[in-house]
This record gives structure tokens, sequence and C-alpha cells, in this order.
């Protein structure tokens, strides 16, 4: 079966018949300028080494080299091949707190960007590592189950929003209690990573994380927002309160920290740079890993093919100079000129 595995950048070949009128359109110009000298056979004699036909098959090759590298970038499959792959590997369950408090902006764009830029560049750095994703408010939700599909987690990333979870509010020990029941029984090692403003409007967040080292998992928390704290916005103004007061929300550091410590974790707070990154990976970076085997089935990859072509194309496209090869030219003369010419020359 032959498909595209990014068929989107096939849009882009709608530009090629735009480059090809705005090519037509400059030639038409040239030629209404040339006129202005006289016959086209006269302006012929007086720019010796012209051709029309050089320029032309240059833009040609040109244009078909654009269009085999769009289809390269598109990435042309055909068939499928059954893959074995071991992986050493730690298993992530990321958990993302979707409150309205994470509409803040005190953190740019908002707390809720920021947490899901910061997740899906973790994902990219851990490459290999196995990673479900839970999403929590009130209550907790899986979103997806471990996986190591890098791409199908930024997708579900994607999609989260405050709408995600029905029940506001955020309960911490919901999230940790969840997250600690989606990894898998082996000895793999197992990080809870909770983006979180620490909000906490539960109970037993600390016992939860507690239980959860006990069961071999180091949970990790992640604080994003500021001590200082930021309005919420929403589509009719900022949020408030029943008294009709502006509701402030408020980083809570200390609860943050009391449940990373609880489940044998380290407490990280997110900013603008790149430090809770750096940290949390060579946090991760001593768990123990363990050996996994999978086998899949992967499509074969033709987009080298493509490539090659179009690479080709372009060195012969260099190679094509637009006025007439002088040596080509003149034996093209000698091999192609009329009998009674050469009579005329000898008298």
């Amino acid at each position: 079966m032959f498909r595209f595995a990014n068929p989107e950048m096939l849009y882009l070949l709608l530009l090629l018949p735009v480059l090809v009128g705005a090519r037509l359109m400059l030639a038409w110009q040239l030629h209404r300028r040339l006129a202005q000298f006289g016959t086209p056979r006269l302006v012929r004699t007086l720019v010796p080494g012209f051709s029309r036909v050089r320029p032309w098959v240059k833009f040609s090759l040109t244009i078909v080299s654009l269009a085999l590298l769009i289809v390269m970038v598109a990435r042309p499959q055909y068939g499928v091949a059954e893959v074995d792959e071991t992986r050493v590997s730690i298993e992530m369950v990321l958990a993302v707190d979707v409150s309205n408090s994470m509409l803040a902006r005190d953190i740019q764009p908002s707390r809720l960007e920021r947490a899901r830029l910061f997740a899906a560049s973790l994902i990219d750095a851990q490459r290999g590592d196995k990673v479900a994703i839970e999403v929590f408010a009130g209550e907790a939700w899986p979103q997806m189950p471990l996986t190591a599909d890098r791409a199908a987690a930024k997708m579900f990333l994607g999609q989260l929003s405050t709408t995600s979870v029905s029940l506001q509010g955020t309960d911490l020990s919901k999230a940790v209690s969840l997250g600690a029941r989606m990894f898998s029984s082996d000895e793999t090692g197992k990080a809870l990573i909770i983006i979180t403003d620490g909000e906490n409007h539960g109970e037993d967040a600390v016992q939860a994380a507690r239980e959860a080292a006990e069961n071999g998992v180091s949970v990790y928390v992640l604080g994003i927002g500021s001590a200082q704290g930021s309005e919420i916005p929403t589509a009719s103004g900022s949020l408030k309160d029943n008294g009709g007061n502006i509701v402030v929300t408020k980083l809570d550091e200390s609860g943050c920290r009391r449940i990373a410590q609880a489940g044998n974790g380290k407490y990280l707070h997110i900013d603008q740079g790149d430090y809770a990154a750096s940290a949390l990976r060579n946090e991760l970076s001593q768990l123990r890993r363990t050996a996994t085997h999978t086998t899949y089935v992967a499509y074969n990859e033709q987009f080298i093919a493509f490539g090659l072509l179009a690479l080709l194309l372009l060195i012969v496209e260099f190679f094509v100079l637009e006025p007439q090869n002088p040596i080509y030219h003149r034996w093209g003369q000698r091999l192609f000129r009329p009998a009674h010419s050469e009579k005329i020359l000898t008298r």
C-alpha cells in the first residue's frame, strides 16, 4: 500500500503553478522589450550565443526538482516490514493540571500552554522511554496509556484544555493515586511527573505520594506560576468568586515540596528558562533502566529515492548554461551547414 506519512505537505505543490505562471509572465515581458529592438532574428544576431531553449530547460529542471523535494518531505511510504527493537527505558507518567487556575498568565503565554510545551520537550528529550498522560483538576482521568510513540503523546498533549476535566478544583491526591496505578508491574524505573500550580483543594496528597514511593514510584512535582499570583482570564473578564472579588491564583511551593519529598522525588520550578528541564532529565537518568523487546510493523520509507533524484536534477541544472555552449554551437554549425554554403566559401 502506498501512502504519505505527512500528506499535508503536498499542499506545497500548489506553489508550482504559481511559479510557472510568474515565469511565463517574465518571459512575455522580456519578449515585449526585445521586440522594441527589431525582429527576433535580428536580436539573435546582436546577442551571440543567445538560446531560447536553455533557460526553459533550466527552469523545468528546477520545477521538477522542487516537486520531488516536496514529495520527499511528505514522506512517501510503500510496503510494510516487521521491526524487532530492543529499548533500554524507564516509564514516565505525566500528570498535567488542567484546572482554571492554569489559565493564569504570570508564566507566558499561560501556565497551561507552558506546561504543554515543557511536557512535549521532555518527551522529545527522553527518547525511547515509555510515557503515559493523565489530566486532573477536581478529579483525575487517564488520557493515554504507557507507550513509546512520542508523536501520539505530543498529539494528546496538544489537545489538553481546562475542559478536559468537568469537575474543577485541584485534587493532587487523586492525581498521585491515579498516576501510580498507570505503571506496569516490572522492575523498570518509574517516574510520576506532576505539573501543577500547587493550589491543592483536596486532602492526603502527601500520604498518596508516600504510598507511591513505597511501590517504587518516584514522584516529581513541577511547580508552575509565581508566588505573587495572577488573575485568571476568562471570556467575560477576570474570574471572580461568589462575593464578586477577583480571584488571584498563587503558586504553592511549600505544598509541592512536601509532596515531592514524601514521594522520594524532587520539586522543581518551571520558569521561562531551561533549568527545570535539565535538572529533571538529570534526575530521570538516575532511575533504573531495563531492556524491553518489542516487535511492530512499520512502513518502508521511500523518500530517499525522491531526494536523490531531486539532487541529480539540480546537479544537471547547475551545469546547463543559459547561453549556447560555444563548442557545441561550432560543431553544430559544421555538421548541419548546407553543402552549397561550403562551395560559396571556397570560391
